[in-house]
């Protein structure tokens, strides 16, 4: 659980990889001017996705401190099933950083699932005041 590799392994891109976080339907408010789903609608459904696993892995609220590595492969339209899934990358004193993946169901492809967007999140533990809290290595949260 503490892998400390600065990024995650690649994805061979065939089926998704790391824990289902949230699944949602892209929905036609979603969109863009151009009618395509917008991709900070998309970033915000990856966040919460990354926050629901961060705080599993450090036991407490978490706060995204930092979204790295972002890449934007495939536009994602209105009908797709959108799911998210996550990967730890590394685990620090008081933060974790996530490997979060997109991918869609087609509404009108029988294709299997594809990519769509991947990044690096870090969450930070906090505590009930909202300050940085260390992650017990065990998972509970140490209050300093």
């Amino acid at each position: 659980m503490s892998d400390t590799h600065p990024h995650a392994p690649p994805n061979s891109e065939i089926e998704p990889c790391g824990d289902l976080c949230i699944r949602t339907l892209a929905m036609p408010a979603d969109t863009n001017a151009n009618g395509d789903i917008f991709g900070g609608w998309l970033l915000s459904q990856m966040d919460v996705g990354g926050g629901v696993f961060a705080s599993k892995i450090a036991k407490s609220r978490t706060v995204t401190v930092a979204i790295d590595a972002m890449n934007f492969r495939k536009p994602v339209y209105v009908g797709d099933l959108v799911s998210v899934h996550a990967n730890l990358v590394r685990l620090g004193r008081t933060s974790v950083t996530v490997h979060l993946e997109a991918w869609v169901l087609r509404r009108k492809e029988a294709i299997q699932s594809m990519l769509v967007t991947d990044g690096n999140f870090t969450y930070v533990s906090i505590d009930d005041q909202g300050r940085p809290q260390e992650i017990a290595r065990d998972g509970a949260a140490i209050t300093t």
